[in-house]
């Protein structure tokens, strides 16, 4: 506790500044006192009501074991540190169901630390991040033990039942950086599938590490999520990258369903195919889907095309022969096409990955890319629970 200066009358010599932290500390301090001693009382209740007997009765007919004293345990609490908190005990031991057993913090504490790796803070910062919050420092060690609490929940996330209520469905593939067993770093694919429904409500459905967009990772990664009940029934459109092993899957997984290909991928292709300095070529592409019909469409892609067929014919066979699957936004509500055309909305949500794992070179192993890829979609997906996109839920 703080040393304070007595002046002459009495009175504390304190700044503004020094009385609100003396009397926040002493305020801290007082709270924890104060659960250290009801906690202290419930776990005496729960060892009476354990052995059957009150204090100092002798009658052994309802006994069910002896008190054996006490031991001192530190628990860490979202309150701070509770330091030599009274625990009794047995002579045949019992176990708590209010501090169980090895227990050093409350489950909230695990979460709070949990909730700061996912966010972003290094396994060797969380500890020093939160020492004056909990009262204690955690070492790089126990970070990652907390951390790895995380399994339970991925691996029922992976493995939960599907809700069939979506009409779009966007897929595409994140690349991140991964060392495998032999400590390599490793490019790996997150395959990822974002829905809305016709609500307006968004969630990334799922999710899979992979080793590339082959047609055997995506067929996996579309049939784990039909056998999870995805069927398709209410299903209108699917948005895709363009990749070859993602088309040929979704005709095995959801045949009658049309695809809608991602202009900005689109249109990065016709940039590969020209020089800088025709960038023009580029940019009037993109009138093409910006048209206020998909006839209005056709007709700039055709003057596009006449423009640059003898200049750039790669460029515009690019387009050519992905047209009908470039258009197919057309055949929905206005008010979704900027939505619908791309597949932005999966960048989108991942920068955040990004932003996680800028600090790191790369995962140091697929368990840690499933914790933190988890833990980041679930919190955009609690994020959105409550916030429908407008242009599904506002009439036209």
């Amino acid at each position: 506790m703080r040393e304070l200066e007595v002046l002459d009358e009495g009175h504390l010599k304190l700044s503004w500044e020094d009385r609100k932290e003396f009397f926040q500390e002493e305020l801290s301090e007082q709270v924890r006192g104060e659960v250290k001693r009801l906690l202290e009382e419930a776990l005496e209740a729960e060892r009476t009501d354990w052995l059957g007997v009150g204090r100092y009765v002798r009658d052994e007919g309802e006994r069910h074991d002896y008190r054996n004293g006490y031991y001192f345990r530190d628990l860490g609490t979202k309150l701070g540190l509770l330091e030599g908190l009274r625990v009794p005990r047995t002579r045949q031991g019992y176990s708590s169901e209010l501090l169980p057993r090895y227990e050093r913090r409350q489950e909230a504490v695990n979460d709070l630390v949990r909730e700061a790796f996912l966010r972003g803070v290094s396994t060797r910062q969380v500890g020093e991040v939160l020492e004056p919050v909990l009262g204690e420092s955690y070492s790089p060690q126990t970070v990652s033990r907390i951390a790895r609490g995380l399994d339970q929940a991925v691996k029922a996330f992976h493995g939960r039942r599907l809700r069939d209520e979506y009409i779009y469905i966007f897929l595409d593939g994140v690349v991140l950086k991964v060392r495998d067993g032999q400590g390599k770093v490793r490019r790996r694919w997150v395959l990822v599938a974002y829905g809305i429904t016709a609500q307006g409500r968004r969630e990334l459905i799922a999710y899979q590490l992979a080793r590339g967009e082959s047609e055997a990772s995506w067929t996996a990664f579309l049939q784990g999520m039909f056998l999870r009940g995805l069927e398709g029934h209410q299903l209108q459109l699917l948005i895709t990258d363009g990749s070859t092993g993602l088309r040929a899957a979704l005709g095995l997984v959801w045949p009658e369903v049309p695809l809608q290909r991602c202009w900005a991928h689109k249109l990065r292709n016709i940039g590969d195919k020209v020089p800088h300095k025709e960038e023009s070529c580029v940019k009037e592409a993109a009138a093409i889907y910006q048209a206020s019909s998909r006839q209005e469409a056709q007709r700039i892609f055709r003057r596009w095309a006449k423009k640059w067929r003898c200049k750039r014919p790669r460029a515009v066979a690019c387009v050519e022969r992905d047209l009908e699957e470039l258009l197919n936004f057309y055949d929905f509500p206005p008010a979704h096409w900027q939505k619908i055309r791309t597949t932005n909305i999966i960048e989108r949500a991942f920068r955040e990955v990004r932003r996680r794992t800028r600090p790191m070179s790369s995962f140091t192993n697929p368990a840690s890319c499933d914790r933190i890829v988890f833990g980041v979609i679930s919190h955009l997906n609690r994020s959105w629970e409550k916030k429908p996109l407008k242009e599904f839920t506002q009439k036209a």
